[in-house]
């Protein structure tokens, strides 16, 4: 897709859902896009050469750019039917298309069979085969890590203000909120690589789009009442904003690939890719930004960050911080459930301090967040007792007498997780939702 394509998608959103985007003007670039030499931006780990290396190149720039004012050119125009339809009636019109298919729906919009239709597309790319081989490498990750690291994952979502005003608009600055929204981003990420979620009637899929819904629902309600300045933020929820929640762990992934002077990717690390685009082409994610090769994915995701000015203010950013590390995450009040949450919110403190305050623990006060001694000593419990499981389940992984049964044992404890996190919901109400600063 050439320059002028890119942008005739980006400005048709107007048309088709001028509710949203109307009085946008796409040809302004927000105070968000950080493009110029010196800008203050996301891109930690790298020098101002290589950031002007990127900044030089004009087709990654017209990607970035045009995808920092793109949304969700399908689930867009569906939720504006809002007014007429009442946002319980779209869900449950998506939830049961999903279920029993798009026929099962009775009148179903023209809007609703487009969003079915298009996440119905099998991409040309797609080999299902690979994408469950990633899900069950993943597994193990999914089972030993998520229940400790996702809290501390979770943060990484709104450190940056430019991008995490939607989600501070939407209410989420209280503990029970923010729990809400812990959970139901565990929830979508676990159930996908269960055996056959992403498959058209699995429970991935159905997830996919109630996430897609949720997101567009944010967009509408923000945009169509005057809570939101597109000159300073762009749009809410674009594209870029969702290539870190979906593609991190894989970028990660990549710039190790590169380290050890390698240019491709082993069988296993390219079935984990795989799964990560198609989870992502399930979220809406144009296949311009779901790239293949270990460069490739560094440099898009590196783009992103070097055009993302910095950003981290007390009111949007600080409270969400707060209220995400003062949620209580388990589903009782149990001694057991409440050891756990002691220990987890030791273990995100300080891998808040390590991982999203560069290891500054000034810095990191600043932001709100000390560990005390307790809460180190709960990171290194913790870190120490989900390694040494990890490392063993992925050993027995690779043993072909036992592997069988420790992928069943995995979904079992992954089956476990889902049901004590609850029923996800993934919805947002407009009437919970905050206005902006002025």
């Amino acid at each position: 897709m050439d320059k002028q394509q890119i942008w005739d998608q980006v400005r048709s959103q107007a048309v088709a859902t001028p509710a949203i985007y109307g009085a946008v003007d796409f040809d302004a670039v927000p105070e968000r896009f950080a493009g110029a030499p010196g800008d203050p931006n996301e891109l930690r780990s790298a020098s101002e050469a290589e950031r002007a290396q990127l900044l030089g190149d004009d087709g990654l720039m017209t990607l970035i750019r045009a995808y920092t004012f793109m949304g969700d050119r399908l689930a867009d125009p569906y939720v504006a039917l809002m007014p007429e339809y009442g946002f319980k009636r779209l869900i449950g019109m998506v939830d049961e298309a999903c279920r029993h298919g798009i026929d099962s729906v009775a009148d179903a919009p023209p809007e609703l069979r487009n969003f079915i239709a298009a996440m119905e597309t099998v991409p040309a790319w797609l080999d299902m085969a690979m994408v469950e081989e990633g899900a069950r490498i993943e597994r193990a990750a999914m089972a030993i890590m998520s229940p400790i690291a996702i809290r501390a994952a979770f943060i990484a979502t709104f450190m940056n203000r430019y991008a995490a005003l939607p989600m501070a608009l939407t209410g989420t600055l209280s503990n029970a909120t923010a729990a809400r929204r812990v959970k139901e981003t565990a929830t979508f990420f676990a159930t996908s690589v269960l055996p056959g979620a992403l498959a058209r009637d699995g429970e991935g899929f159905r997830a996919a789009a109630m996430v897609r819904l949720m997101h567009s629902m944010v967009r509408f309600n923000v945009m169509r009442k005057g809570r939101w300045d597109a000159s300073v933020y762009g749009i809410p929820i674009p594209q870029v904003d969702q290539m870190p929640a979906g593609l991190i762990a894989v970028t990660m992934m990549a710039a190790d690939v590169l380290r050890q002077g390698r240019s491709e990717f082993t069988a296993q690390e390219r079935a984990r890719v795989e799964l990560s685009r198609y989870r992502c082409y399930l979220l809406g994610l144009p296949e311009a930004l779901l790239a293949t090769t270990p460069k490739e994915i560094v440099t898009l995701m590196a783009a992103s960050l070097a055009t993302l000015r910095s950003g981290f203010d007390d009111e949007t950013c600080g409270n969400l911080l707060r209220a995400t590390l003062g949620a209580y995450l388990p589903p009782d009040n149990s001694l057991p459930s409440r050891v756990f949450d002691r220990v987890e919110k030791g273990f995100s403190k300080v891998f808040f301090v390590k991982n999203y305050a560069g290891g500054d623990a000034a810095k990191a006060a600043s932001m709100g967040v000390v560990p005390n001694t307790l809460d180190k000593v709960c990171y290194g419990i913790a870190a120490a007792v989900a390694g040494s499981r990890l490392l063993a389940y992925r050993l027995g992984m690779n043993i072909p007498v036992l592997a069988a049964a420790l992928d069943r044992r995995l979904v079992a404890i992954i089956g476990k997780q889902l049901a004590s996190w609850g029923h996800a919901h993934f919805t947002t109400d407009a009437a919970a939702y905050r206005p902006s600063a002025p």
